[in-house]
């Protein structure tokens, strides 16, 4: 089902959730397990992320250096498909651009429409370790927006091969990242926004915020959206600090603000135990003002964890 008819539908704020695929060498049963404690709020659907290939450089006989490609965490479309069979519930696959020919995402989306996957997140990626800045997949899309344009297209029965006659469009429905904060390569919240309007003119029907702390914040980038003729449910993503260390972390990996009180109250623990209480408490709060506010859906960020998603949603759902 689409997940813009599922928000539509709904009188009520609806729970979501993200996971990681498993590290290679393990099995399925880790997403089961991470996913069964969370199942009793009826999640309206599963977002499952891609990580794309990386390499590493081993040393050869002779001094030589072979660049061997490495995939740490195996397959989003085989994993979607399994959510699905189990639990009956839709799973989004996260659609990237980097690591990928415009065949190969071709491929990737025929093969998700014949497994009934309704809808994908589609997104640039991030850029691997070894670059400073993302370099796209020669053949492959630069931007988030080409990407979307590809998955519009392939909706309206248009494939690469522009001879094809007759083809069956696909009927995704697709959703976007939107950064509260702004992306942190966007030079200011008005070049992201003018990007975002132009990903959901192209195709694009809902957008999943990156976390945040602070929901002034969300409300203030719902209300520019609206502003500049966004029109599409904007879903709140939602992670819980538990570790202090986070404090450094997150900023500097996801370009997020730590507000002030927050961070005040982290820094006071004496240890990890305490902390993680600090961030269910403060999700709790969270979470329970965006419901007030009648967001559409909370998307919890579980990082393949679900102790915590779980304690924070038996207080709001």
């Amino acid at each position: 089902m689409k997940l813009t008819d599922k928000l539509s539908q709904s009188k009520k704020t609806l729970f979501s959730i993200e996971i990681l695929p498993p590290l290679k060498g393990k099995s399925i049963q880790s997403i089961y397990d991470s996913i069964d404690p969370l199942m009793e709020f009826k999640p309206a659907f599963v977002d499952v992320t891609y990580h794309r290939e990386e390499y590493v450089y081993k040393k050869r006989e002779g001094g030589y250096l072979e660049k061997v490609s490495i995939r740490k965490r195996p397959g989003t479309v085989g994993i979607c498909a399994a959510i699905m069979n189990k639990y009956n519930v839709d799973a989004v696959p996260h659609i990237i651009c980097g690591g990928f020919t415009k065949e190969e995402t071709e491929n990737a989306l025929i093969d998700l429409q014949f497994l009934g996957v309704d809808n994908v997140l589609a997104l640039r990626g991030d850029s691997i370790k070894t670059e400073p800045q993302f370099v796209p997949e020669p053949g492959g899309h630069h931007y988030a927006l080409d990407l979307v344009k590809q998955i519009a297209g392939m909706n309206k029965g248009q494939y690469i091969d522009d001879e094809m006659k007759h083809a069956e469009p696909t009927n995704f429905c697709m959703g976007i990242a939107g950064y509260p904060e702004k992306h942190f390569e966007a030079p200011n919240l008005y070049s992201d926004i003018k990007w975002l309007k132009a990903k959901v003119d192209a195709g694009a029907q809902y957008i999943v915020t990156q976390m945040f702390f602070d929901n002034k914040k969300f409300f203030e980038f719902v209300q520019i959206c609206k502003e500049n003729g966004i029109d599409v449910p904007i879903i709140p993503g939602i992670k819980m600090i538990t570790q202090k260390k986070q404090l450094t972390v997150l900023p500097k990996i996801f370009h997020i603000d730590i507000p002030v009180d927050l961070y005040k109250e982290i820094e006071a623990c004496k240890d990890d135990k305490q902390v993680k209480e600090v961030g269910i408490k403060w999700a709790i709060m969270q979470c329970k003002e965006l419901v007030k506010q009648q967001a559409a859906c909370l998307h919890f960020y579980t990082m393949g964890t679900s102790e915590t998603t779980r304690r924070v949603a038996s207080e709001v759902f």
